[in-house]
């Protein structure tokens, strides 16, 4: 089996920075296992497998360990590959993944993804978050994915040195944390999912779809310009339009070429 590759920055408009992903078109879906021996083979945050379906594309992401029902990042990068490399021109793309369809516009500076919503709600601190954070949240919220901890300032989040053993092992596959934001940020905020093959994930379009609804709610507005604080970093646009979340930003090629498998 051959087939193209391309490597992607995505959610910045700097090479090396953002968050990178592989992203493969093929014309239909391998084994289930030989996607995954390909990703661990990548070995980044996600390997995107697209497969034409009429106008549209069928899209699914994998970890280096697992398939997983949501990807952002790699979706915006998948949006490029099809705008850029696949049908040059085009300016608008619709995914069908196991999140349903994912709608992508091109924007005059990147890409904007339509993606579910995911509500949380207040929890107690659950056993071990606060030992493995290293710090006390001032609050956390659940849904069926992840917890999210508010920290106390954007500084508290930027020096965080989380126990990612610690974190491996809690009962949902990842940890949001988040603060308000400083400077042109509204909040900022950190993903660690070592459970899912991602000890840090750099920046997260899946963690937006909850943070968006989140701070909906603290500030009382609908449009966001979020930071991702990261070692690699990234920014990201995010409104929230019902139960839908509008993601916003741009990628930057890094690597194209092919694969044997």
């Amino acid at each position: 089996m051959r087939t193209r590759i391309y490597q992607v920055d995505a959610f910045t408009t700097h090479r090396f920075k953002g968050n990178p992903a592989a992203v493969m078109p093929v014309e239909a879906f391998p084994a289930d296992a030989l996607m995954q021996a390909m990703a661990a083979e990548n070995n980044l945050a996600e390997t995107a497998f697209l497969v034409p379906d009429g106008g549209d594309y069928r899209l699914r992401w994998f970890t280096p360990t697992t398939e997983v029902p949501l990807c952002g990042h790699a979706t915006l990068a998948s949006s490029a590959v099809v705008m850029e490399r696949l049908e040059p021109g085009r300016r608008r793309v619709v995914f069908h993944t196991a999140s349903g369809p994912l709608g992508v516009d091109r924007t005059d500076s990147g890409y904007r993804m339509n993606l579910p919503a995911r509500l949380s709600k207040p929890i107690p601190t659950p056993s071990g978050l606060a030992e493995a954070l290293g710090v006390d949240p001032v609050e956390v919220v659940a849904d069926a994915f992840n917890y999210l901890a508010l920290l106390e300032s954007a500084q508290a989040v930027r020096d965080l040195v989380p126990d990612i053993v610690a974190i491996a092992r809690m009962d949902l596959s990842g940890v949001i944390v988040t603060a308000p934001g400083d400077g042109p940020h509204d909040f900022v905020s950190r993903y660690f999912a070592p459970a899912k093959g991602i000890p840090e994930d750099p920046v997260t379009g899946g963690a937006h779809c909850a943070l968006t609804p989140y701070w909906a709610n603290r500030l009382n507005k609908t449009e966001f310009r979020a930071y991702q604080a990261s070692r690699r970093g990234g920014e990201i646009i995010c409104r929230l339009v019902r139960d839908r979340v509008e993601l916003e930003g741009a990628c930057v090629f890094y690597l194209e070429g092919e694969v044997e498998a």
